[in-house]
């Protein structure tokens, strides 16, 4: 689990380049565009532009580049021609990319057009929870402490988190451990150490946390049907706090 100085610095050139990818999609307007057309930008910009490699493609059978999760969907939604971003939408798109040999996975959800009060809502807690999470990050704190801090900042916007879907450690491997939670008690779990590397990944729902697996196997859904919203970065844990790896351009922690 945890890194030597070299790694991580081999992992923040991946995590550089992946926060490379969604400035790029910044700058796109997904309004009538396929969630298929979008998962073909990113590979072609993954692979020509930063060569380097899309690592969820043939991971786990998973034949594409990116999880593209729309409005009710929480998480592993599956490109397709089908699929047209409207306006109005909220869309979660989910990127993996390697390079020299270890991965960064990163999330963020756009907002297309003018969307709903309800939907910038959980846009909003979805990327404040991950940053509670986040800033909890050091040295001696716990994984509890961090799942703590995700589920508190949902709920006290009137918000749930889901449980079946959490944080994990990465590097070689897309999923290492240990399991971040998105829920926790303060001081319990695992102490954090410096040279650990992990996800942080909230599903922040507007409604109940329950879901539902529809029958692609993949798709994960809100049962209630109401909006999901999710972010993700991979951090490092330093001597004093927290590295972002996958920080974009327009961030702070």
């Amino acid at each position: 689990m945890v890194k030597t100085a070299e790694e991580i610095a081999l992992m923040r050139i991946s995590g550089r380049l992946l926060g490379s990818v969604f400035e790029m999609l910044d700058t796109l307007d997904l309004a009538g565009m396929s969630t298929m057309q979008i998962n073909d930008i990113v590979e072609r910009f993954i692979r020509d532009d930063l060569a380097a490699r899309p690592a969820s493609q043939g991971q786990y059978g998973f034949e594409y580049v990116l999880n593209s999760s729309i409005n009710e969907v929480v998480c592993h939604g599956v490109p397709s021609t089908a699929d047209i971003v409207g306006e109005g939408d909220i869309i979660n798109l989910d990127i993996t990319l390697e390079k020299n040999g270890f991965i960064a996975d990163s999330s963020k959800t756009y907002i297309v057009g003018e969307a709903s009060p309800q939907a910038r809502k959980v846009v909003a807690v979805a990327r404040g929870a991950m940053w509670a999470g986040i800033r909890k990050v050091r040295p001696g704190a716990s994984l509890g402490d961090v799942g703590f801090a995700i589920e508190k900042h949902a709920k006290k916007h009137g918000c749930s988190v889901v449980k079946e879907y959490c944080g994990h450690g990465i590097g070689r491997e897309m999923h290492e451990e240990p399991q971040v939670l998105n829920f926790g008690r303060p001081g319990r779990g695992l102490r954090l150490r410096e040279g650990m590397t992990f996800t942080i990944e909230p599903m922040v729902n507007l409604g109940s946390r329950s879901t539902v697996t529809r029958e692609d196997g993949w798709t994960v859904v809100t049962r209630d049907g109401k909006l999901s919203a999710q972010f993700e970065h991979t951090v490092a844990v330093t001597s004093n706090g927290v590295e972002v790896l996958t920080l974009r351009q327009d961030e702070t922690v």
